[in-house]
This record gives structure tokens, C-alpha cells and sequence, in this order.
């Protein structure tokens, strides 16, 4: 095989990645896209290995890999915490800065950033 093909897949798998991650608004289609990614830089670092024949790139790719289940592991947590909070997976569904239904809210903790210094 020539050694440019992998390195077009590679360019297409991760390009196919970015736009799963920009167009999708699904949290668990959004992390299997940055796992296409990884997999993407898992192809580019095997196949520059392939012409080295040192195995410092298959080394890495292993790396990532177990990289990637650590971080399918947390992010299906995180996803899942979310659904139990707010009861849907659509990340236009969820701000960052408000409370969820239903939380206790504590008016009553002074904010010092609102207080004016007084230097005298």
C-alpha cells in the first residue's frame, strides 16, 4: 500500500470527527466523534511508525487508546450526571451557569466581589 492512503483516511477520519463535534448536539454522538478522532491520530502515528521500525508510534497509539477508554469512561459518567439533572442528552439543552430544577439555592452567601474595598 502506498503511504499516502493512510494518511488521507486519517485526514478524512478526523475531518469527519471535527464536523460530528461542530454539527452534533447529541452529547454521546459528540464524544463517539472525538473518539473518531483519536483513532484518526492513532492511524497517523501507526503508519509513520511503519516506515521508522522503531515501535515508538505503536507505543503511542496504545497510549491513546488507553487514553481513550479513560476518557469514554468519565465523559459517559459526565453524560449520564447530566441526564439525571436536567432529563435530556441535548447539549442546546444545558446551560452552564443556571441551576438545575429543583436544586436548593442559597441567597444568603455574601458575594466579597460585589463588596466595595475599602483602603482607608
Amino acid at each position: 500500500m502506498h503511504p499516502v492512503i493512510p494518511y488521507v483516511i486519517a485526514a478524512l477520519l478526523f475531518g469527519v470527527g471535527v464536523y460530528g463535534v461542530l454539527v452534533r448536539r447529541n452529547a454521546v454522538l459528540v464524544l463517539m466523534a472525538v473518539e473518531l478522532m483519536l483513532n484518526a491520530v492513532n492511524l497517523v502515528l501507526v503508519t509513520a511508525d511503519a516506515t521508522v521500525r522503531a515501535y515508538t508510534g505503536q507505543t503511542f497509539a496504545l497510549f491513546v487508546i488507553v487514553l481513550a477508554a479513560a476518557e469514554i469512561g468519565v465523559g459517559l459518567a459526565l453524560v449520564l450526571q447530566l441526564f439525571r439533572l436536567r432529563g435530556a442528552i441535548v447539549l442546546d439543552d444545558v446551560a452552564v451557569d443556571s441551576v438545575p430544577a429543583g436544586a436548593p439555592v442559597d441567597n444568603s452567601v455574601d458575594n466579597p466581589v460585589d463588596k466595595p474595598v475599602d483602603n482607608s
